[in-house]
């Protein structure tokens, strides 16, 4: 390497954000409480609602988006009998880069009789950015889950498009010790081209995907199909469900998600999901 090269790669990994989140939730009588809280780097964690049986967290990242080389690591465990609902303070942009990959890496646990909704804002990827993400999720066996991530591949209402990029992304789910659920994801090179193919996304932009364990309660999910606007599939099987929705921007993927979660949740979202 030479040594323009080098200066280039130090003052790069120098300018790399790196940032983490630990956080537990315990059961205290009637309402759920935080049992332990770090932060490093750039995440934040906030509780920001009155005190109640489901505590709500909203992670900010406080560097403004997710860059080339940038590390973030989310680390959440719920204890028996807690309830916890996450969600980001705003969607999450991961820039474009000539560099390495970003990577953020999710660890979600959920213990005996205990609930967690993971339901972060939309994450929108530029053009040419490169993101490898890993997401392992440990259920007890009688945990309940509903997680939901969604994402865009470029603001399209500003006229952005995504040509190039990288993405890789690996789903665990494990429940009572066992692996109920696998799913990689894996774009490379030319995006817009590979997701226009009929057989992947049909030139939609916006793709989300919604686990529910346990898989009972589909039916109200089921029942939205005339209120969608995009495209929308649900199955259910070995005791949980996944809904896939497609659709063709960002705002149109946001209304289904909305529609879909308020339906699965039975209650009202999170404040920030509807500003």
């Amino acid at each position: 390497m030479g040594q323009a090269a080098a200066d280039r790669a130090g003052t790069f990994a120098a300018n790399r954000a790196f940032g983490g989140i630990t956080l537990a939730v315990r059961a205290s009588g009637a309402v759920t409480r935080r049992a332990r809280v770090r932060e490093d780097g750039s995440l934040r964690v906030r509780c920001p609602g009155p005190i109640s049986d489901e505590l709500e967290a909203v992670i900010v990242n406080a560097g403004g988006g997710v860059a080339g080389g940038d590390r973030l690591r989310l680390d959440v465990t719920v204890e028996p009998g807690a309830r916890l609902v996450v969600t980001t303070a705003a969607a999450e942009k991961v820039y474009r880069t000539l560099e390495a990959a970003a990577t953020i890496d999710v660890k979600l646990s959920v213990g005996a009789a205990a609930s967690l909704a993971w339901m972060p804002q939309e994450m929108i990827l530029f053009d040419r950015a490169r993101l490898k993400r890993a997401i392992d999720i440990d259920l007890a066996a009688d945990a309940r889950l509903l997680l939901a991530e969604a994402i865009v591949f470029g603001r399209s209402g500003m006229g952005e498009a995504v040509h190039d990029g990288f993405l890789s992304d690996r789903w665990r789910l494990r429940r009572g010790g066992r692996l109920i659920h696998a799913e990689a994801m894996r774009l490379d090179g030319a995006v817009a081209r590979k997701l226009a193919q009929p057989a992947v996304a049909k030139r939609a932009i916006a793709l989300a995907t919604v686990l529910i364990v346990p898989g009972d309660e589909v039916t109200a999910a089921r029942a939205l199909s005339d209120q969608l606007r995009g495209e929308a599939g649900v199955s259910a099987w070995n005791g949980f469900a996944v809904v896939r929705l497609c659709a063709a921007d960002g705002g149109t993927l946001r209304h289904d998600l909305i529609a879909v979660l308020s339906a699965l949740r039975g209650v009202a979202l999170p404040r920030l999901w509807l500003n």
